[in-house]
């Protein structure tokens, strides 16, 4: 009986265990599936902007000239005689330093020449003064008499006078032309090149030597239109710093001596002119600037306030996107104002403290759910350093 009885209950006591079985397993992935749900959005990177102020620094390039090159004349006929050491190409000379001397045999001459055609002429209006003095005590004696300046002796006077005048300017020019004998350096100046030598006979006007000034040197700088709206109103004045690149680089100052006040009719560039004070720093320890180097010349421009400064990267098509307060993806179109290096300064477009997005999801849409990395929710965080302002 009692086997009968275990028979019929079996089936439905096993039945009973696997029903519960079935419920507890069910109930236990339910758990599990509750448990491990996932958050799909994607993780982005934010940073908060800023509103700055921005100091525009232009650049440009251009080839240093000497201030002025002359070319050298004599300015008397003869034949050198000797020529300063230095007097050659490539060499360096002081203002007022002899470069070369004509033969002065002659020059001396004339000037002795024109020293007694002088003391002739004085000699000459003293006797016609003495003459004009008699003259006039005579006349004193005959008051009633009428006399003429030519019996007073008045143009013979003047005549003299002239004579003394004209042998002065005779004396003068005699003079200037023996000091031209010795041709002097007009400023401190590098020789570019030398005609003549010892022996050789040069005659008035004819060109001997071309010296380049190394007192100051200048920079004319092409301004492109980009860069031009950023230049202050008054620019002379302005330092400007000069760097040669290359394995001896260095830098030098100068500052922006005009603008040549035209616009370029084949580039539609204006220009600025850079000086350089002693640019071979022969008064001072200052690395030299050759003529005929080519430099980058850098100088402040206009200041740019209530802008942005964003990196290119993260600027596409002038769109940039943010994170809203309900952490969806916003596009938002900006104005660029100005690009330096690798960064764009923007005027419009932006918010103070609005969150820039530095990863996007590899496809962004407008309104998409995105998780901020770094910033904690109730049930986790993503673990990143704090984000900087831009």
């Amino acid at each position: 009986m009692q086997i009968k009885i275990l028979k019929w209950a079996f089936p439905f006591v096993a039945l009973a265990l696997g029903v519960f079985g079935f419920m507890g397993i069910n109930a236990i992935a339910q758990e599990a599936q509750e448990k491990n749900e996932v958050d799909t959005r994607p993780v982005v990177t934010v940073e908060s902007v800023a509103v700055n102020s921005h100091q525009v620094i232009i650049n440009s390039y251009g080839e240093v000239q000497p201030l002025e090159s002359t070319l050298l004349a004599a300015q008397v006929s003869g034949e050198v005689t000797s020529w300063h050491p230095n007097f050659i190409a490539g060499g360096v000379v002081a203002k007022n330093e002899t470069l070369f001397t004509i033969e002065k045999d002659n020059y001396e001459a004339a000037v002795l020449q024109a020293e007694a055609d002088l003391t002739r002429a004085k000699a000459a209006l003293i006797e016609e003064k003495a003459y004009a003095q008699v003259a006039a005590d005579e006349a004193k004696r005959f008051p009633n008499k009428k006399h003429t300046d030519l019996f007073l002796r008045k143009p013979q006077v003047l005549s003299a006078q002239a004579s003394v005048k004209s042998a002065q300017a005779a004396l003068k020019r005699a003079n200037r032309d023996l000091d031209n004998c010795e041709v002097k350096a007009p400023y401190d100046a590098l020789i570019v090149s030398r005609n003549i030598g010892v022996g050789q006979f040069v005659t008035m006007g004819s060109q001997v030597a071309e010296l380049n000034n190394i007192e100051t040197a200048e920079i004319t700088l092409p301004i492109a239109g980009f860069d031009s709206v950023f230049l202050p109103k008054r620019v002379k004045g302005i330092t400007a710093t000069i760097v040669t690149k290359g394995l001896n680089s260095f830098t030098r100052q100068g500052a922006i001596d005009r603008d040549l006040g035209v616009v370029d009719s084949a580039t539609r560039m204006s220009s600025l002119v850079v000086r350089i004070n002693d640019p071979y720093g022969l008064k001072s320890d200052l690395p030299p600037i050759k003529f005929g180097s080519y430099v980058q010349v850098n100088f402040k421009g206009a200041v740019l306030s209530s802008i942005y400064k964003l990196p290119q990267a993260l600027v596409n098509n002038k769109m940039v996107w943010v994170v809203n307060d309900k952490q969806e993806l916003e596009a938002r179109k900006v104005t660029v104002i100005r690009e330096e290096g690798e960064f764009f300064y923007v005027s419009d477009g932006l918010n103070s403290d609005d969150r820039l997005v530095l990863t996007l999801p590899e496809y962004p849409q407008k309104g998409m759910q995105v998780k901020i990395a770094g910033l904690k929710t109730d049930s986790q965080s993503v673990d990143t350093p704090e984000p900087q302002q831009l």
